[in-house]
Parts: structure tokens; C-alpha cells; sequence
């Protein structure tokens, strides 16, 4: 009997939904995982809303609209929004709050909102708070003459603990025991990247969030920060994007960090050209150090800073191994407009066979499949995605289409 991909997905989303009112605002989202993540996360709701619309539109955009009822009025969107009760006093250590009394964090993820409105409500150039939210991460973020963003903590660009941010924080990355100082440090800082570079501190200017950045700039139909992407991210030579950084902990080149997945995430942007993407997709991509095993490994097979342990020192460590839906998804979107559909499928295939056995994961171990991390785990609902494709919309055009049902 297949796996009822669609069947399965409505009925994660659905059993996640919560609504309700909280500081005197509506709320109405799916949670990222009923028992390990209770309150609404930024881009997880954006890849809810984005598998949603395909069979309830409406609350696709009511888990979007909630992020907008969030947003500050200066536009600041943070990373988690903590509806219906605040931290504890043991969470709020770990988490990037001014204060108990906030109703998000202070720092943000991936910026893909403006590019989920296009996937599932329509021209986000029509909600004026977007728009808004955009002029607050360019003023704040955009650190250079370029527009690319910068980030002030490993977590912002939502690949926690990635093994490439090692040399950049060091004993205060996070899933280290020291990772609190870091927060601390940035409290005091305000949580302003400006501020924690002018005192000597790191920031990142990443390869994921950028990717993002792009696509939600284009959805607008803003000028495309793709071209800077390439000019300050790409090496030519290696035929690899990497992080840019400055005030690192361990000054480290890109030739001798680890080899993770967001490398290939440009994979993604509609306007990266072909040669980059194509060399990507043959050098990288069909390498056995990613197309071996389940895709689409957080860093690369037979890398050193491979590991498949979940836990350090009692701590999660996400994103130094195991093998990731979302990421599969972005890379699947570059390989079909490489017009590479039998590649994507076979992907598809391989991730579905997975699913089917271990259910909806946040992770899986790369090399067995075996589940990992929160169960009934939202956005692996994008698997969806990948067994049924729809083309990725136009700036300024109304929601993606739904493809219609699923083989399943």
C-alpha cells in the first residue's frame, strides 16, 4: 500500500493547529511540534502556510497574518513568537528575549515570508506590512552597501548548530554549554548587529538567510540581491558559496570549514545562472558525500564535522549531520528549473520511502533514515512539495497553484 503523502501532511498540519487571543491579539498557526515546540516559529510557519494552501487556503494565510499581527511597529518579526504563555525562567536562559514579559525573541531566521505570501496568498506587494518588515531588516541588518543581511547569532539563520559557525563563536555556538553568554552578551547589546560588530564581536553574513532574503526581495519585485550573493558568497574557483565573516573567533578560510548543505540552497533563487547552478548540482550535488544515503545530508558524508549524535553534553546540536526535508526542497526547486525533473524525482522518491517508514520527523540519520528530533514535525509536511511540484511563483503574481491530487 503507498504512503498517502497528502492525507498524511493535512492530518499533521490540522493536529497541530492552535487558535486563540493572547495580549489582546488573535492568533492561528500550526505549531512546529506539539510536545518540543509550542509556540510559532517564523520560517516553520512559512513552510506550513506554503503546503496549507493546497487544501485550505484560508488558514494558510491566517498562520501568515499571524506572524504580521506579531510584528513590532517598527516591522521587527522575531525568530519565535511565544503565544498563549510566556518563557519559563529555565527556557528564557536559552532564548533570545530582552525580557520575560516579551512576546517574541529579539532576533530573527530565514526572512521567507514575503516569498511564502506569493506561494500562498498572492502579490505580497499588496500587504503593506511586509513591506514594512523589509525596511526594518535592510535598515538594521543590511550592514553593507550590498543589501545582503547579517547575523548576529547562529540561530538566526535556523541551522542552530551547524558545524560552520564553530570557528566563528566557538565556545559560545550554540548547543555549547557557554551559548547563554553569547545571548547575554547580545541582551546587552540590544540585540543590535551594529552594535555587537562595533564591539568586536561576530557577525555572519550567510549563505541560507540571504537565499531567503533573495527570494522574498524578488517576490516583492525588488531589485535581486542575487548578483550580490555571487560577488560577495561565491568562489569561483571552488565552485562553492560560503558564509562571509567578520571578528571571528578562529578565522578560518572556506576551503578548510565544513561542507554543509546551504551551499547548494542558491540552488534555489530563479535568477542564479546556470553555469553556477549546473556546476553545483555536478560537483556537489551528485557527489557521493550528498546524493549517498537519505537527502539531503545537513553536512556533507565522510566530512569530519559529520555526526549523527543528537546531543552534546545534554544539549541538542541540530544540523550537524542529519538529513533535512526542507533543505531537499529548496535544492529540488534549482533542479527542476535546471529542467533535471527526473533527478528531482528521484529525491522525491528516496525521501518518501523514508517518511513512509518513520513518519514525520523534524530530521533523519543521513546515511539509515532513521527518525530523529520532534515527531509530528510540520514543515517535513514539504515532502508534499517535493511528490507533487507546482512552479514557484512570479513576482507580483497570485498564489502558486496546487497541482491537483497527489500519486502519493
Amino acid at each position: 500500500m503507498s504512503f498517502d503523502v497528502p492525507g498524511a501532511a493535512r492530518d499533521l498540519l490540522e493536529g497541530n493547529w492552535r487558535e486563540g487571543d493572547y495580549r489582546g491579539r488573535r492568533y492561528a498557526f500550526s505549531v512546529p511540534s506539539p510536545r518540543s515546540y509550542p509556540w510559532q516559529w517564523y520560517w516553520d510557519s512559512c513552510f506550513h502556510a506554503i503546503v496549507r494552501r493546497r487544501y485550505d487556503p484560508a488558514k494558510a494565510r491566517m498562520e501568515l497574518e499571524t506572524l504580521l499581527a506579531a510584528m513590532d511597529p517598527d516591522g521587527f518579526i522575531g525568530h519565535t513568537v511565544l503565544w498563549g504563555h510566556p518563557l519559563d525562567r529555565q527556557r528564557a536562559i536559552r532564548y533570545n528575549i530582552a525580557s520575560r514579559a516579551d512576546l517574541m525573541t529579539s532576533t530573527i531566521q530565514p526572512p521567507v515570508l514575503a516569498w511564502a505570501w506569493a506561494w500562498a496568498v498572492g502579490d505580497p506587494r499588496a500587504e503593506p506590512r511586509i513591506a514594512t518588515h523589509h525596511a526594518w531588516l535592510r535598515e538594521h541588518r543590511a550592514l553593507e552597501d550590498d543589501g545582503l543581511l547579517w547575523l548576529l547569532q547562529p540561530d538566526e539563520s535556523g541551522m542552530d548548530a551547524s558545524p560552520k559557525f564553530d570557528h566563528v563563536w566557538g565556545r559560545l555556538a550554540q548547543g555549547r554549554p557557554l551559548f547563554p553568554l553569547l545571548i547575554a552578551r547580545n541582551r546587552r547589546l540590544g540585540f543590535d548587529a551594529r552594535r555587537v560588530r562595533a564591539a568586536g564581536h561576530p557577525v555572519v553574513c550567510e549563505v541560507l538567510t540571504n537565499v531567503g532574503w533573495a527570494l522574498s526581495e524578488q517576490a516583492l519585485g525588488r531589485p535581486s540581491p542575487t548578483p550580490a550573493i555571487i560577488e560577495r558568497l561565491y568562489d569561483p574557483v571552488r565552485g562553492r558559496f560560503a558564509d562571509a565573516v567578520v571578528n571571528a573567533v578562529a578565522p578560518t578560510a572556506p576551503a578548510a570549514r565544513p561542507l554543509t548543505w546551504d551551499t547548494l540552497a542558491p540552488l534555489a533563487l530563479p535568477d542564479l545562472p546556470d553555469a553556477i547552478a549546473q556546476r553545483l548540482v555536478d560537483e556537489v550535488l551528485r557527489s557521493p558525500r550528498f546524493d549517498d544515503g537519505v537527502p539531503l545530508p545537513a553536512v556533507a558524508l565522510g566530512d569530519p564535522a559529520h555526526s549523527s549524535r543528537e546531543t552534546w553534553w545534554g544539549r541538542h546540536r541540530h544540523w550537524r549531520g542529519p538529513s533535512w526535508v526542507n533543505s531537499a526542497w529548496f535544492v529540488a526547486l534549482g533542479l527542476r528549473r535546471l529542467g533535471l525533473h527526473d533527478e528531482a524525482a528521484r529525491l522525491a522518491d528516496r525521501l518518501t520511502a523514508v517518511v513512509a517508514r518513520e513518519g514525520f520527523r523534524e530530521y533523519y540519520e543521513a546515511r539509515t533514515g532513521a527518525g530523529m528530533g520532534a515527531r509530528e514535525f510540520g514543515w517535513s509536511t514539504l515532502l508534499w512539495e517535493l511528490v507533487d511540484p507546482a512552479a514557484p511563483p512570479a513576482a507580483g503574481s497570485e498564489a502558486a497553484p496546487s497541482p491537483g491530487p497527489s500519486a502519493g
